[in-house]
């Protein structure tokens, strides 16, 4: 676990993903003795042009891939300024200057990804993005971070945690 950006998380020896339906009220009173816990919502591809998200639907792999074994965790906050702008203005500088799903693109299908908001619930990171990729791929995971870490949008990150993991079958 490394912050590339800002402050970090507190180490733990490992990391327990929940996906849950349940409602958000739910989430937040599970009463399990954690160091830290972190909730987003899947929602849907916002700044994504119709074709682009067709595009990234063509090409995305799934999630829980048997040879994805390697993973991430990303959570991002990015600062008051990006907020302040009008949607337009974000979009202009995620896509037309940074080209961020151009280069998520290039990364496909090795790479898979969900992104979760956590702006509206509060919680201390706007975005929770997860990876999972084969480990052949981490040079390309790696080529993918620094690629994005490069673009306009990343001068608005104020706080990025860079979390990896890999997969262990629980008893």
């Amino acid at each position: 676990m490394e912050a590339t950006t800002g402050t970090g998380l507190p180490e733990v020896a490992c990391i327990s993903v929940h996906l849950r339906n349940d409602n958000i009220e739910s989430l937040s009173s599970a009463s399990t003795d954690v160091t830290w816990r972190l909730r987003g919502a899947i929602s849907n591809l916002r700044y994504a042009t119709r074709e682009e998200v067709a595009i990234l639907r063509s090409l995305q792999a799934s999630l829980d891939r048997p040879a994805a074994t390697s993973a991430a965790l990303i959570p991002i906050k990015k600062s008051q300024a990006w907020w302040d702008l009008a949607q337009d203005e974000r979009r202009a500088i995620f896509e037309e200057d940074s080209q961020h799903t151009m280069i998520g693109l290039r990364y496909l299908p090795a790479i898979a990804r969900r992104l979760h908001h956590s702006r509206d619930l509060g919680e201390p990171f706007d975005f929770l993005t997860w990876f999972e990729f084969a480990p052949e791929h981490e040079a390309d995971f790696e080529a993918l971070l620094k690629d994005l870490r490069s673009t306009r949008e990343w001068t608005f990150v104020e706080r990025e945690v860079d979390i990896r993991l890999s997969r262990s079958e629980l008893d």
